[in-house]
């Protein structure tokens, strides 16, 4: 099997073609101007003769997401928390302060994404829809006590953003 296939971003391809004639398989002539998976060979060939580097090879087996022991994790809620805190603070001088509303919302926000791709790369799910927040909420309702605290944990951090 092969290590990876092309991939064609149309948003920046410039129908230069120039792929069609390297790929030795003729996977990438097709009338949908994507890229057959089914014939690709992942040689490369594409991704090297397109002149708007449209095309990526990607691999065909995603490697597994490094799992992060409990004192990184520990660690990465201490910084979620004390962006957590900042956010309050932001929030208190948005109120008394209107003359900075700007940046005071743009660093509310800055702090918001941090806070999400930490909880995002601790492994926890963000619940940004009624079905994550469904499941969390059953989950911190029928769940294991690990599962129940991590839940809790989870939908106590979010309510703070």
């Amino acid at each position: 099997m092969e290590k990876s296939h092309a991939y064609r971003n149309l948003k920046i391809c410039t129908k230069d073609c120039l792929c069609l004639f390297v790929c030795p398989t003729g996977a990438t002539d097709n009338e949908t101007g994507q890229i057959d998976f089914e014939k690709c060979i992942g040689c490369g060939a594409c991704a090297a003769a397109c002149p708007a580097k449209a095309i990526t090879m990607i691999p065909n087996k995603m490697p597994k997401p490094q799992l992060k022991n409990e004192k990184v994790i520990s660690k990465m809620f201490k910084i979620a928390n004390s962006k957590i805190e900042q956010n309050q603070i932001l929030k208190n001088l948005l109120n008394e302060n209107k003359e900075d509303e700007k940046l005071l919302k743009a660093l509310i926000h800055s702090n918001k994404v941090i806070i999400e791709d930490i909880i995002r790369e601790s492994g926890y799910m963000i619940p940004q829809n009624k079905n994550t927040n469904k499941l969390l909420k059953d989950i911190q309702k029928n769940g294991d006590n690990s599962s129940k605290e991590y839940a809790t944990n989870l939908l106590n951090k979010i309510n703070f953003i």
